[in-house]
């Protein structure tokens, strides 16, 4: 009886210590059941509460169909669940495919991994651009870098992964192909995916939008700042409005 009692408490000490993580995961990145948290969070933040005048305007980018695939820099996780994304759709008149899950990886084959989701995406879809981003979960979670290859993709590692997700982009949606990087934050290891993405974007003919070492994009004030991320990764609704979407419209319109 002492024993089944003591087996007993020690589960009851386990599950709680899970539920436990998994709250915090959901409170700090949005990640898992408890992601509500994260929202309810995020939600009194200024540069979320700001009242934000939508500029319609016709350009090259309008009634262009684009396919994003990412995870929660993608998806909005610090901003209600709206991005660059849907700023970009509003002002521009694009249509959107949004393939972002917060937390993911490019790298590896879970079925959440950008490799996996991307398959999930009907072969018949028609896209006038592809756009991924470079995760940060890559760099957090220490996935292994890789090298670059010329066949035989490993999907394991996130130079290999890239290699694939393009390669795969070209044969089935046959479209043009941008890959973009966060804002700076201090990483030496996402810093080196930066790198390494700058190298294979010349040998596979992508386009690489490198915001994470463009001194002009990150040299705002302090107040603009406190706006504008929710933390050192995560940009608030003003943040992707005022200050990303502008720079990925241009940079969409110069590439098309």
């Amino acid at each position: 009886m002492k024993k089944i009692i003591i087996a007993s408490s020690s589960l009851l000490v386990l599950v709680f210590l899970v539920l436990g993580w998994l709250a915090f995961c959901g409170y700090s990145w949005s990640w898992g059941p408890f992601s509500s948290l994260h929202r309810a969070k995020v939600s009194k933040l200024d540069g979320n509460e700001v009242s934000l005048k939508i500029e319609k305007r016709q350009t090259i980018l309008s009634g262009k169909r684009i396919l994003y695939l990412g995870s929660s820099v993608t998806y909005g996780a610090s901003s209600l669940g709206e991005s660059f994304v849907e700023f970009i759709d509003l002002r521009n008149g694009t249509s959107s495919y949004k393939e972002a899950v917060s937390g993911t990886t490019r790298s590896g084959d879970s079925s959440n991994s950008y490799v996996s989701r991307l398959k999930k995406v009907d072969r018949k879809e028609k896209f006038d651009l592809f756009v991924c981003q470079l995760s940060t979960n890559d760099a957090t979670k220490k996935v292994s870098l890789g090298e670059i290859k010329d066949g035989g993709y490993d999907i394991h590692n996130v130079t290999g992964a890239l290699q694939y997700i393009v390669s795969y982009a070209k044969e089935v949606f046959h479209c043009p192909i941008m890959v973009f990087s966060n804002s700076y934050f201090e990483s030496e290891r996402y810093s080196a995916r930066v790198e390494k993405t700058k190298q294979l974007s010349k040998k596979m003919g992508f386009f690489f939008i490198d915001r994470y070492s463009d001194e002009e994009f990150n040299s705002i004030s302090d107040e603009q700042r406190k706006l504008y991320r929710a933390d050192k990764i995560h940009p608030t609704k003003a943040g992707y409005y005022y200050w990303w979407t502008p720079y990925r419209e241009k940079a969409r319109m110069d590439y098309l």
